[in-house]
C-alpha cells in the first residue's frame, strides 16, 4: 500500500508542475517547477525500482537528473 501511495504522489507532483507550466503560472525556469518535478520524478524512480520496471526507472531518472541540474544552477545563481 505504501508504495502505491508514493507512486501516486510522485505522479501528482509531476502533473502539478506540468499543469502549472501549461497555465503559465510557473515557467520552466522557476524554482517551484524544478523542485516539484525533481521530487515527483525521484519518488517515481523509487516506485519503478520496487516494481523492477527498467524503462520507467530510466525515464524518471533522466527526468530527476535534469531537474536536479536546474536546481543546482538555480542555487549557484542565488549565491
Amino acid at each position: 500500500m505504501y508504495i502505491e501511495i508514493l507512486g501516486v504522489i510522485g505522479m501528482l507532483l509531476i502533473l502539478v508542475a506540468f499543469t502549472m507550466n501549461q497555465l503559465q503560472k510557473w515557467t520552466h525556469e522557476s524554482l517551484a517547477y524544478d523542485l516539484v518535478n525533481f521530487l515527483g520524478s525521484a519518488m517515481l524512480v523509487y516506485y519503478a525500482f520496487v516494481l523492477q520496471s527498467v524503462p520507467f526507472i530510466v525515464l524518471n531518472l533522466v527526468w530527476a537528473l535534469v531537474s536536479l541540474k536546474d536546481l543546482c544552477i538555480f542555487a549557484k545563481l542565488k549565491k
